[in-house]
């Protein structure tokens, strides 16, 4: 009986394949920046852009709910003691468990302003909620300076935990003084937390190389 060595090789593919979704190795990794409003979760995601593409992904502001849709880049791969880690970003909304038009008052807003603004940030939560079935990964971006035992903290991270969603708690902006990841990290401790500024960089080499150790 003569081999047909192509239809061997074509076999052996087919099955390759077949196993790779079966166990879903050739998966896409998203990666979903997940957090409150403020928490730098764009000026992280503009970091590691600008670190590995050398171009910034979104608009930042002081003013809650900037970020009101999903942005996404796509093709960004870290490269850390020899191993490389492929995926793409997904930016998301704020998460609140309340928006108030008249707290965007506050930051010189019209009133009209203010509503389309509250109106756009909760469709932007209900977008990166539905978000959650389609990421592989989170980096939950926490503000240091602030109390990290929230509602919305709490319910991003059971949700994180049903969904077997492996994830990364970023205590970002170390750079302020009243900064306390040691508050993080005692609320969270079986979680692994990577205190950072995302502003200046500081810490990021450890963040990507905890993101390869965990998402790889």
């Amino acid at each position: 009986m003569k081999i047909n060595h192509k239809e061997v090789i074509r076999m052996a593919n087919f099955f390759t394949n077949f196993l790779d979704k079966l166990l879903g190795r050739n998966k896409k990794l998203k990666i979903g920046l997940y957090g409150h409003p403020n928490s730098g979760k764009t000026t992280l995601a503009n970091r590691m852009c600008e670190d590995w593409l050398g171009k910034p992904l979104g608009l930042t502001s002081e003013i809650p709910h900037e970020t009101r849709t999903v942005y996404k880049q796509e093709r960004i791969t870290i490269e850390r003691d020899g191993a490389e880690l492929d995926f793409d970003i997904i930016d998301t909304p704020g998460i609140a468990t309340k928006v108030d038009y008249k707290n965007f008052l506050e930051f010189g807003l019209s009133e009209q302003e203010a509503k389309e603004r509250a109106k756009e940030a909760t469709k932007g939560i209900i977008e990166a909620i539905k978000w959650l079935d389609d990421v592989t990964g989170v980096l939950l971006v926490m503000d240091s300076s602030q109390d990290p035992l929230t509602q919305a903290n709490i319910t991003i991270i059971g949700n994180l935990e049903a969904r077997k969603i492996p994830f990364l708690i970023v205590a970002n902006k170390i750079d302020l003084p009243e900064s306390s990841p040691e508050r993080i990290i005692s609320v969270f401790p079986q979680h692994t937390v990577v205190p950072i500024s995302a502003l200046h960089g500081e810490n990021t080499e450890d963040l990507y190389m905890q993101m390869v150790k965990k998402f790889r």
